[in-house]
């Protein structure tokens, strides 16, 4: 009997993960179904194979998209794109430290101390009124 019901739970938890993946691979492939038809020149996209370029334009009919890629236009079904391409940020490795936290900008004026910096903004005011006389 025990084993029975430890049988029929993960019955249950396998239908349930089955029908968990195919609703989430419904879900992205509609996503990408509209991407593709909402495409619309000037969008940056990369293909499948890794083919950066601009899109020129969109053949619904046939789906078919023409990119421009470094000045060659190429062809391409509607499957072959992958997504919009976005630049990715550029971090210098000489503005991190090893662990590839930020390096803290020296900024002078930002760590001398106020009693200084006072004193520094009120020097130039008491000469413009020395020279006024």
């Amino acid at each position: 009997m025990p084993g029975n019901i430890i049988m029929i739970v993960f019955l249950v938890a396998m239908i349930a993960m089955m029908w968990w993946q195919s609703k989430k691979a419904k879900q992205q492939q509609q996503e990408k179904q509209d991407f593709r038809a909402n495409l619309q020149p000037g969008t940056e996209i990369i293909t499948i194979g890794g083919i950066i370029g601009k899109v020129v334009s969109v053949d619904v009919q046939y789906e078919e998209i023409i990119i421009d890629s470094e000045g060659s236009p190429i062809r391409f079904s509607f499957n072959a794109i992958s997504r919009e391409y976005v630049r990715p940020a550029y971090v210098s490795d000489d503005e991190v430290d090893e662990n590839g936290n930020p390096l803290p900008v020296d900024d002078d004026e930002a760590q001398t101390p106020i009693d200084q910096a006072i004193e520094a903004a009120e020097t130039p005011a008491e000469t413009e009124t020395d020279s006024s006389k």
